[in-house]
């Protein structure tokens, strides 16, 4: 996971998706994977740009104003999904974390994810706490930076553990790189970091960036604004060339 870690720095309530973002129509979403495959695209997408607001600073969290900041001048409101146990190797949730004293309306995101997780049969939304590994810990961030389309976010190291935690700031999201070729260095990114349906991954991926989709049995392109993205996969899904 190199290149997160080179990314991302370490040591209001959100309602999930907004009209700003293109929803594409699917059924829910019933493993972790499909998850990934659904919003891991876009939120890597903003992962970049977020990067690129915050720089090198450091960062601090005020759990009772319910911020984070990156120096005096970023100061971003944020839901608390869970934390990490760096000596235990294990993942527990802001809603199952009784003894933190979190207050409900920084954790409206998790428990709308453990919701979702109980509806849908995802352990991993629904289940206190489980074995993990840091790596991993991007796996929360994007699917809850997708699903409650978050401006980013961020993983919180205090040495002991981490808290990764998810922002919605218009500071962030004016931004945001629009330019199309994007997509030429964002989705090989993110499929060469999680095992996915790279087919399935690049068509929300697009539908999310407001692209129109025109899908084939090996090909799937996107246009927009005068320019065009075509993905070509082979018969497992995989992608074998991407061009725009």
């Amino acid at each position: 996971m190199g290149l997160f870690n080179k990314i991302f720095g370490q040591s209001d309530q959100q309602k999930p998706e907004t009209n700003q973002q293109q929803q594409p129509e699917q059924k829910p979403c019933k493993t972790e994977q499909e998850l990934l495959e659904h919003y891991g695209g876009i939120a890597l997408d903003k992962q970049m740009d977020f990067g690129e607001v915050i720089g090198d600073n450091n960062w601090n969290v005020n759990i009772q104003q319910g911020t984070i900041s990156f120096g005096e001048d970023l100061v971003f409101p944020i839901q608390v999904l869970g934390t990490f146990s760096h000596s235990s190797q294990t993942w527990l949730w802001a809603w199952a974390n009784t003894q933190s004293g979190l207050p409900e309306s920084i954790m409206q995101q998790a428990l709308q994810l453990k919701k979702y997780g109980e509806e849908n049969g995802i352990d991993l939304l629904s289940s206190n706490t489980f074995d993990f590994s840091a790596d991993e810990l991007h796996l929360m961030g994007m699917i809850a930076s997708g699903m409650f389309n978050a401006s980013g976010y961020y993983i919180a190291d205090y040495g002991q553990g981490a808290m990764v935690v998810t922002m919605k700031s218009d500071v962030i999201d004016k931004a945001r790189n629009t330019d199309h070729i994007r997509v030429l260095t964002a989705f090989p990114q993110l499929i060469s970091q999680f095992d996915m349906d790279h087919k399935n991954a690049f068509k929300s991926y697009l539908t999310f960036k407001g692209y129109q989709v025109t899908e084939k049995e090996n090909s799937i392109e996107g246009t927009k604004d005068g320019n065009s993205v075509t993905g070509e996969f082979d018969d497992l899904s995989r992608l074998i060339n991407l061009k725009g």
